[in-house]
């Protein structure tokens, strides 16, 4: 699809390189930016005017497989990357006394020996050595991962917009850019099939292959002045995210929860922009199914003030670019979607908080405000392939979830699921916690947040549900108020699970019932997981919170445990603490059903 677009788009004109994109240096455009606007560019650098550029050394590099940490190398590095943007925009804001850092910023990332952070050293593919037995970077192996990519768009954004002040300090300083940008970027590009994300190698692709080419096609179309050079690398790009698109399921979700949007579906909205731009208009796929599929998925999966639906390694108050929601809603003629983005639209400096979205910095400065015209309505959604179920009614928000445990950051979490009161979260998901060593690794399920004891399924026999795609849903179908599925396969042969059945359904006044029919081969013990976001009492046949209420068999016995949130990652999404409710009891044949309704009111 892409692809072919491309050729077809190129067929009666070429591509012609040297792009800026955004206004440079002196255009009256950064006059016109609107007070607060400029005030915000002003207090960011501000913010990091005076501090020195950090070191990055060797050890903070090799950290990472002394001790597991990212942080002692991603520290420096992402501060010498967002202190050099603000000093960009301090400049174009016309606060020229920054260009000393930006003259600084510019030198120390060009002197580093790797543009690449210490947990990506390693490119995996087939026969690749384990971190351990490459703990530094091997200059002569060169390597694009997503943050040497990005860095290739901070720098060429950097030397195209500032090109006149950068040109009167000396020329060289360009060239220098050019050149490093060559030699990290443009040539290991055109000239190494093996990178993964490329899906060459491998085809298991993530959200690396189209963040990574966003940032690639920035930094081409503006290094790159040679229009046939220009065009091999467009169309190899789009090569690439043909791969990745095919792995994308028809319905548009993202199987990494919808905090990765930003990085999939919003950098396939940077990629086919940039297409549409550096082709003249002559390259839209604004219609095809799919793509509007993708681009609309944070709708889909949007609860209101700030909470999304948070399966896999997603925040349960994911930071979004509403900004790229926002053109995604104008690209697809979608309201709804515009609105959305236009609500959580964020502040100029947002963009740079956690890994720098330079370019879409410019995006959101540029991007004129209109108002909505219309609400983003909240609406039942089933995505079939990714089969996640999700009802409204009464004002609570149920979200079941089917799938497998061989997802793209998954947790072991098929048929869990979320329920929500009037934007309030009452049975929730931990969600993500800060990255480590262990988290991408054969140590990732001894991390609590992914296990599925700390999901709202069963532990069946004592046995959690195991990773791997072939441990998934089956019997999955949509109800008009939820979802039915068969989890038996989600588990081990260790659970001596003959059959399991579970219903989940919203009725129009906002009860949740649970329903739950398991048929084991001996008798074994079952004990309910319900991750509770308010202090729960336990009393006879029925858990109360403050704004909830779990009403049980009373055969059922019934404890409960604090889970202090120390990760300051969830504890963005969830300060204070959760609590792991365990419902048990023991048998061969169990057919057991829940409620949860508003406390004190009859059920």
């Amino acid at each position: 699809m892409i692809a072919e677009a491309y050729v077809k788009a190129v067929e009666t004109a070429k591509v012609h390189g040297g792009w800026t994109f955004f206004p440079v240096f002196g255009d009256p455009a950064w006059q016109n930016l609107s007070a607060n606007d400029r005030g915000q560019i002003q207090d960011l650098w501000e913010s990091f005017r005076g501090q020195p550029y950090p070191m990055r050394t060797l050890t903070g590099f090799m950290d990472f497989v002394r001790t597991g940490s990212r942080k002692s190398d991603e520290n420096p590095y992402f501060f010498r990357r967002r202190k050099l943007c603000t000093a960009v925009l301090a400049c174009m804001n016309g606060q020229t006394e920054a260009m000393d850092d930006v003259l600084d910023g510019i030198w120390c990332i060009c002197e580093e020996s790797t543009w690449v952070i210490s947990a990506h050293n390693v490119n995996p593919i087939p026969g690749a050595p384990s971190p351990k037995d490459k703990p530094i970077p091997d200059m002569e192996e060169p390597y694009i991962d997503l943050f040497a990519a990005q860095t290739g768009m901070i720098l060429a954004l950097t030397s195209s917009l500032l090109a006149e002040p950068l040109d009167a300090v000396t020329p060289l300083l360009r060239k220098r850019l050019h050149t490093e940008l060559e030699r990290r970027i443009i040539r290991p590009f055109l000239e190494h099939d093996e990178f993964w994300w490329m899906g060459i190698r491998r085809q298991d692709l993530c959200n690396w292959t189209p963040w990574i080419l966003s940032n690639i096609l920035m930094t081409a179309c503006i290094e790159v002045t040679d229009s046939e050079r220009l065009s091999v690398i467009l169309e190899r790009a789009a090569r690439m995210l043909e791969r990745w698109l095919a792995v994308v399921p028809e319905d548009g979700g993202c199987d990494e929860g919808v905090g990765y949007w930003n990085m999939a579906g919003g950098a396939l909205l940077d990629c086919l922009e940039l297409y549409e731009t550096v082709t003249e208009g002559r390259m839209q796929l604004w219609d095809e199914p799919k793509i509007r599929n993708i681009l609309s998925f944070p709708k889909k999966m949007e609860i209101g003030d700030g909470w999304f639906i948070n399966f896999a390694d997603c925040d349960a108050r994911p930071v979004l670019s509403g900004e790229r929601i926002e053109t995604a809603g104008e690209r697809l003629g979608d309201e709804e979607l515009r609105a959305l983005g236009l609500r959580i639209r964020n502040q100029a400096g947002d963009d740079l908080a956690d890994v720098p979205h330079f370019s879409r910095v410019f995006r959101r400065l540029f991007h004129p405000r209109h108002l909505p015209a219309a609400a983003c309505k909240k609406t039942d959604v089933y995505l079939p392939d990714l089969e996640v179920r999700t009802v409204r009614r009464a004002g609570v928000t149920l979200a079941v979830k089917g799938g497998s445990n061989g997802e793209s950051h998954n947790h072991n979490d098929v048929g869990s699921f979320i329920l929500f009161r009037d934007g309030k979260p009452l049975i929730v998901d931990a969600g993500n916690m800060t990255y480590t060593a262990k988290t991408f690794s054969g140590e990732r399920y001894t991390l609590w947040n992914v296990r599925s004891l700390y999901h709202n399924v069963p532990v069946i026999c004592g046995c959690e549900q195991l990773p791997g795609a072939e441990y998934r849903a089956e019997r999955v179908r949509e109800l008009p108020g939820g979802l039915s599925l068969g989890l038996e396969k989600a588990y081990g042969s260790e659970a001596n699970l003959c059959t399991y059945d579970r219903c989940c359904e919203l009725g129009d006044d906002g009860h949740l019932s649970v329903r739950d029919r398991i048929v084991l081969r001996k008798p074994g013990q079952v004990q309910w997981v319900f991750m509770l976001r308010e202090k729960p009492a336990i009393r006879k046949g029925r858990i109360e919170t403050e704004s909830m209420v779990l009403r049980f068999p009373e055969k059922l016995t019934a404890a409960a445990e604090e889970i202090p949130v120390t990760d300051a990652r969830m504890a963005s999404s969830f300060p204070g603490s959760l609590y792991r409710v365990l419902l048990s009891a023991e048998g061969t044949e169990l057919d057991v059903t829940f409620t949860v309704g508003r406390n004190g009111t009859d059920e």
